[in-house]
């Protein structure tokens, strides 16, 4: 009995775990066109590429887009981009309060905004009949 089971559990067809594993390991491609036409004249052209594979397996073939990706990679080079300009900020009011001899301690509160002008429109232009 013990031999029966053993040829069912090897014999049995892979299961989507399987099947998911093979497909990330070695990847799949998927390639298609779609053309529509009408009497003879191309209207549309779809060009469909797909390719299912690991992370690790698309950094192998040199496929590694997600890295410089701004949509993607946004939030922690704002982050380093943030840390960078505050040192920036720090370091000109440290020269401007050697320069204007203000202590240390001591910040001068920001300007106010400055509220935008609308833009002046040009006088409607008379017409003249001749």
């Amino acid at each position: 009995m013990s031999s029966e089971r053993t040829s069912l559990i090897t014999a049995r067809p892979p299961g989507l775990v399987d099947v998911l594993d093979r497909i990330l390991d070695k990847g799949l491609v998927i390639a298609g066109d779609i053309k529509v036409s009408l009497a003879n004249v191309e209207l549309l052209t779809l060009q469909i590429r797909l390719l299912v594979c690991s992370i690790d397996k698309a950094e192998q073939i040199g496929l590694n887009w997600w890295r410089y990706d701004t949509n993607l990679t946004r939030a922690a080079t704002a982050e380093a981009e943030n840390a960078e300009l505050r040192e920036r900020i720090a370091s000109l009011e440290h020269h401007v309060r050697q320069l204007g001899g203000a202590p240390a301690d001591i910040r001068e509160p920001a300007a106010a905004p400055r509220k935008a002008r609308p833009p002046k429109s040009a006088p409607p232009r008379k017409s003249r009949k001749r």
